[in-house]
């Protein structure tokens, strides 16, 4: 292996500080007379954008991370993980910008979907097994938002105010989990956290993490998260990203020639980013063969098979860096056999499925189920992901509509109500292709939509993105007053036939960067059209200087229809008339992004009226609630089943079609709790005090703080099968736990470990906590036996330090919080 101090050596200071300082957007600057080729980063964490977007290149699109945790199943998350390792490799990456591992603190967090859950052991399960599967690929994985980025509001600035225990016991742990499985990475939060910048928290990136863990992986900023020099190189920052309002590169530099940091805490650093880049492949010998990767890492050998997920390519030439679909980039070595990206996508999603009601509907008998209504304008427009970072281009995408129309003969669809505060992008019939033109490069897009951050389309600089036009040809097939719409941000016109509907910018001047890209706005504009006649459109966007590196823009449309009123009796007359009904509601790209909290937990528009008025007309009612995150559901015991999608990822329909016909279970288990009554949340509170965001609940969030009865509790999910628990053995260090299948089809249980006790403690703890879990399968009376590891952390509280509570703890073994099915006590020394 390459003598990486050797290396160092070599290496001026100038040279040094320009590895820990980010080149452009995504990646670090190449050095080749050491044999260093530039490492690339890229958002993830439900697919892999890679440097820009490219419409020939599409990425895989897997369910949201609270669906990947709804499966409470590590093997999974590492299957999951092989996949976007592979797409990484597949896309010239070598660092992907997740997972995401802050807790549900509360339900209006507008980042909820990217989060796995409200518990520190199920979240950091899920996120190690995510991070053993993206390593077998040597594609490092960034954990982030170390720590406290729980809530969106005021991110950037906010102090948030976390006592040592809950600190420790919660936030801290998943991080922790990670780091101990052998993480690579770590992405340091925009806020502070008591009294510090994270950018520079030294007490937390340098003391705990790095040296009371021992990591040695890097600690990257998040984008612009770094804003002091001297601050950041001190306080166990490793790389500041972007380029763009950088303040290392040359800063840094002076800052160590004048005696401000220590020339070891840059070497320091630089042995991080090196021992990174053997890690990934980018690092080589002499003789060019990449260097081994370290032996720290926990991947295991891959044993899966299958084919890569493929896509068709579109006009163009693909962009520098990208590679065909199903190959790495040359030089790296192979890595696990290939996956099939639609099958991981729609075997995370049938497993994330969370059916919290059912009378004995589903799955759908096709004998008394013949006719299905499909209500909803999100069954048709498939919200599959959550907006901001976590956002990519699929391949393709299987609406729920789509789905249930190929798995079900007899499919009759209805709008009901349109919770969408944008118009969608223009799409679908009458419709000719949407032609994209940037000067000097064009290209083709399924929608009117067009979206990047990062490196342009085509490999063109941002310098050479001057405007962008889309050009297509509309021909109605229904005459009258016809709505278009323009979103995004930067300086639009937009022409139909001869008409120029607007000529403007969407947002006032000095706008900053994240405002445009976080807050789109949308202007609509009325125009009369006769059905049959085809008419031109064109829309032609102009940008400032250096701001086409970020790109958000639709043309929306919405042809002449029945109004809000008018659209719900549509829908509870197609209901009364058919066998079933099948609502599906969500939230949409409003509601939840990145960028912004909630500011309410209701369903948006009018969608709870839609569903009770559908099961007031139709019993037989399926409602999918298609959100990342808990939303009220004030009409959940009117209907037949409620069955929880989170954001399915591309195979959305597919998947749903398959657990209401019953060709797979529903798999999912809840990883957060589902309030009756937003006041019922134990933290609600999203919004700073004087620029302070006090975590004065401690460790009680999640089940740990609740004591009003939910609407469904933690753990919580049927399946379509029983369990019969026999006999639950155990000792401190693991319990056995003997179950039977009762039901007449195969089926898999979660098998839930609660933890409580009445013996005394230096503080207060919960009346019950998580302490392990493992999911079963079996066949229908086959009985199973299953050993579940307690660990040691189980038993221990933070106080000066972790310490283990002696006396006598009840053990639980359970379906769900709600619903124990065997106890045993334990004697802990």
């Amino acid at each position: 292996m390459t003598d990486i101090d050797h290396l160092l050596d070599r290496l001026s200071l100038d040279e040094k500080v320009s590895l820990l300082t980010g080149q452009d957007f995504w990646s670090l600057p190449a050095i080749p007379r050491i044999g260093l080729r530039s490492l690339v980063m890229s958002d993830g964490p439900i697919g892999v954008r890679g440097t820009g977007w490219a419409p020939e290149d599409p990425s895989v699109a897997l369910p949201s991370p609270t669906a990947l945790a709804a499966s409470w199943d590590p093997d999974l998350a590492a299957e999951a993980g092989r996949l976007l390792g592979q797409e990484a490799r597949r896309k010239g990456v070598h660092l992907l910008l997740g997972p995401t591992v802050n807790l549900h603190r509360t339900p209006l967090n507008g980042r909820h979907f990217e989060c796995y859950s409200e518990d520190p052991l199920l979240t950091g399960e899920i996120a190690a097994g995510f991070v053993r599967g993206v390593q077998e690929h040597r594609v490092g994985t960034t954990v982030k938002h170390l720590v406290g980025n729980d809530s969106e509001t005021d991110r950037m600035t906010v102090d948030v105010r976390i006592p040592e225990r809950a600190l420790r016991e919660l936030y801290l742990a998943p991080f922790e989990r990670v780091a101990e499985a052998g993480g690579w990475g770590v992405m340091s939060a925009y806020n502070g956290v008591n009294g510090a910048s994270m950018a520079q928290n030294g007490r937390i990136q340098d003391e705990i993490l790095k040296r009371e863990w021992d990591f040695d992986g890097v600690v990257v900023s998040d984008w612009r998260a770094a804003r002091d020099t001297v601050g950041a190189a001190l306080g166990g920052l490793d790389i500041a990203m972007p380029a763009m309002d950088n303040p290392w590169g040359a800063r840094l530099a002076e800052a160590v020639r004048s005696g401000s940091v220590p020339l070891e805490v840059i070497d320091d650093k630089v042995r991080r980013v090196l021992r990174l880049a053997a890690r990934v492949g980018v690092l080589d010998t002499s003789e060019g063969d990449p260097v081994p990767a370290s032996a720290t890492s926990s991947a295991s050998p891959a044993t899966r098979t299958g084919r890569a997920s493929s896509a068709t390519l579109a006009p163009g030439t693909a962009p520098a860096g990208t590679q065909p679909h199903g190959t790495a980039p040359a030089g790296t070595p192979a890595g696990p056999a290939p996956l099939d990206g639609d099958a991981v996508a729609q075997r995370v999603a049938t497993r994330s499925f969370v059916l919290t009601r059912n009378d004995g509907l589903l799955p759908l008998d096709p004998e008394i189920s013949r006719s299905i209504a499909v209500i909803g304008a999100l069954a048709q427009d498939a919200r599959v992901l959550g907006g901001g970072s976590a956002q990519v281009a699929p391949p393709h995408v299987i609406s729920p509509l789509d789905g249930i129309r190929q798995a079900f003969p007899d499919v009759s669809y209805a709008i009901g109500a349109d919770p969408r505060p944008f118009l969608p992008a223009a799409q679908g019939p009458g419709w000719s292709p949407f032609r994209i033109d940037l000067g000097a490069y064009r290209f083709e897009v399924p929608t009117a939509a067009v979206r990047w951050l990062g490196d342009p389309p085509g490999g063109l600089a941002v310098a050479d993105i001057g405007f962008l036009e889309l050009t297509t040809t509309y021909t109605p097939d229904t005459g009258g007053e016809h709505v278009f719409a323009v979103s995004g941000f930067g300086a639009f016109e937009l022409t139909v036939g001869d008409h120029k509907l607007y000529q403007g910018s969407l947002h006032p001047p000095g706008t900053g960067r994240a405002d445009l890209l976080l807050h789109p706005r949308e202007q609509r504009f009325t125009v009369t059209l006769p059905a049959g006649s085809p008419v031109p459109v064109t829309l032609r966007q102009s940008f400032e200087p250096g701001m086409g590196h970020s790109v958000g823009t639709t043309l929306g449309h919405r042809p002449p229809g029945p109004d809000e009123d008018g659209l719900i009796a549509e829908a509870v007359a197609l209901a009364a008339r058919s066998d079933v009904a099948v609502v599906v509601v969500g939230t949409t790209e409003q509601v939840e992004s990145e960028g912004f909290d909630r500011t309410s937990l209701a369903l948006p528009g009018r969608q709870d009226e839609l569903v009770s008025r559908v099961a007031a007309a139709n019993p037989r009612t399926v409602v999918v609630v298609n959100a990342g995150a808990p939303v009220l559901l004030p009409w959940a015991d009117e209907v037949a089943a409620v069955l929880l999608t989170w954001f399915p990822g591309q195979e959305a329909g597919a998947a749903l079609a398959a657990v209401l016909s019953g060709a797979e279970e529903p798999g999912g288990r809840l990883p957060t709790t589902w309030p009756r009554r937003a006041e019922d949340c134990p933290v609600l509170a999203v919004t700073p005090q004087d620029g302070i965001l006090s975590y004065d609940e401690g460790i009680f969030i999640g089940y740990r703080g609740w004591t009003e009865r939910p609407r469904y509790a933690f753990g919580s999910g049927l399946g379509y099968t029983t369990w019969s628990y026999a006999e639950l053995v155990a000792s401190p260090e693991a319990a056995t736990v003997t179950l039977t299948n009762t039901g007449d089809r195969t089926g898999r249980e979660v098998v839930q470990l609660y933890l409580s006790s009445s013996a005394p403690a230096p503080a207060e703890r919960p009346r019950q906590w998580l302490a392990g879990f493992a999911s079963v399968e079996a066949a229908p009376g086959e009985t199973v036996t299953v050993r579940v590891p307690l660990p040691e952390r189980a038993f221990q509280i933070w106080s000066d330090g972790w310490r283990t509570v002696p006396g006598r703890y009840t053990l639980t073994a359970a379906h769900a919080l709600d619903d124990p099915r065997l106890t045993t006590d334990l004697d802990v020394p």
